[in-house]
């Protein structure tokens, strides 16, 4: 039995290990700032492992803003989730985004992002 389950905890290895992908990213600017809609791909098996939150960066790693997401979305993939509100600097072209999950934390690839 003792075997059993280690083999079994070996399978599920790959799965925790699989990051947050981000599918899409549209960017609006409106008369609050700019409003951001993330479409985000993750297996998320409950509330021990799931995407918990995306973020936005200017290019060089500063956070701009956060949204944090607070469930799991086992029967929701992809999902999106916005965010309004966002201030960026006037002159800025690109940002980053970037998803996390939990145990994970914060994949270490960003999507950039060109403004309209």
């Amino acid at each position: 039995m003792k075997y059993l389950s280690l083999v079994f905890i070996i399978l599920a290895l790959p799965a925790w290990a699989e990051p947050p992908q981000i599918e899409n990213v549209k960017a609006t600017r409106t008369g609050s700032g700019w409003r951001f809609d993330v479409t985000i791909s993750h297996p998320d098996t409950g509330w021990d492992h799931y995407a918990d939150a995306w973020r936005v960066l200017d290019m060089q790693g500063n956070q701009l803003a956060i949204r944090e997401l607070a469930h799991p979305h086992v029967e929701e993939q992809p999902f999106t989730r916005s965010l309004s509100g966002i201030q960026i600097p006037e002159g800025t072209t690109q940002v980053l985004v970037q998803a996390r999950d939990l145990p994970g934390g914060w994949n270490p690839k960003a999507t950039i992002v060109t403004l309209p």
